[in-house]
């Protein structure tokens, strides 16, 4: 059974950073690409960013590209999202997705597996 978990997760000033991860379980992460998408109150979930299983091809959403960095630890069975120069058009509840290929973009319906989320919110 794959189960994806969020964490770190936050509140932080407009500036500020968080590195969020995500432990995966019940799979080996070296078979999986990994995604991060985010739903803001009110709002539609979008793509924020993804990493193929040899983290040759990435992918950034335009409004974090230059400010968030994906990455992944495959003997630690962990994928991170180091999210820098936070704007409060960044609050949202973002989550950890998964899909059994060697790549994958920014689109919900191509993933499989999906943590709970965590909530990251940007104010003073």
């Amino acid at each position: 059974q794959v189960q994806l978990t969020e964490s770190g997760g936050g509140l932080v000033q407009p500036g500020g950073s968080l590195r969020l991860s995500c432990a995966v379980s019940g799979v080996t992460l070296d078979d999986l690409t990994i995604a991060w998408f985010r739903q803001g109150t009110g709002k539609e979930r979008e793509g924020v960013s993804s990493i193929s299983t040899d983290s040759r091809t990435l992918y950034y959403m335009e409004s974090v590209q230059d400010r968030f960095t994906i990455s992944r630890d495959n003997a630690n069975q962990t994928a991170y999202l180091q999210m820098r120069h936070l704007k409060p058009e960044d609050t949202a509840t973002y989550f950890c997705a998964a899909r059994r290929h060697p790549w994958g973009g920014l689109q919900d319906f191509h993933y499989d597996y999906w943590g709970p989320g965590t909530q990251v919110t940007v104010s003073s």
